[in-house]
């Protein structure tokens, strides 16, 4: 009967297992200095009055405020208005707002960079300025037993090291 057991378990035992193992060992460092970099938004010249119950003046050289015209370096200016009550006696409103445009600087002046930083830039109503970043001790290494070292750099700088192991079965 043993032998019966043993011939039958021989006959439909499944055929061998086969499989491919993979083992694969990566180190890597990456180093990183970011740049300098300057956005700059030049703006105009604006000049608004509103009010209810106001008029112009009533002398001869009297007139609306405004902006006179700029040059191809200069933004326009503003023209001073000349105002008065229209119904003595009665409410009124007046605003007047002013903002004073940039000037037109001449073509490659402005932003100057100098060993990864901004020397210095336009004067302009909107500017953002981020400042390049400077390698300092920034430094990867991998040994030959696959150890990673990173050392921290100056402003503006990323180190990173990876070790990957990876196993797949087929």
């Amino acid at each position: 009967m043993k032998l019966f057991i043993t011939f039958f378990l021989l006959l439909f035992a499944p055929a061998s297992v086969k499989a491919n193992l993979v083992h694969s060992l990566a180190s890597s460092t990456q180093l990183t200095v970011a740049g300098a970099a300057t956005v700059s938004e030049r703006i105009g010249s604006t000049y608004v009055v509103t009010g209810t119950n106001v008029q112009v003046g009533s002398g001869n050289s009297d007139a609306f405020g405004g902006l006179t015209a700029g040059s191809a370096t200069a933004a326009a200016t503003m023209k001073v208005g000349t105002y008065d009550i229209d119904n003595d006696g009665q409410a009124f409103s007046f605003s007047e707002t002013w903002i004073q445009g940039d000037a037109i600087p001449a073509i490659g002046s402005g932003v100057d960079v100098a060993s990864g930083s901004v020397a210095d830039m336009p004067a302009f109503g909107k500017v953002t300025t981020q400042a390049g970043g400077h390698a300092g001790n920034l430094a990867g290494t991998i040994d030959s037993q696959s150890l990673i070292s990173v050392t921290a750099g100056g402003s503006g700088t990323t180190a990173v090291g990876q070790f990957v192991s990876t196993i797949t079965v087929d």
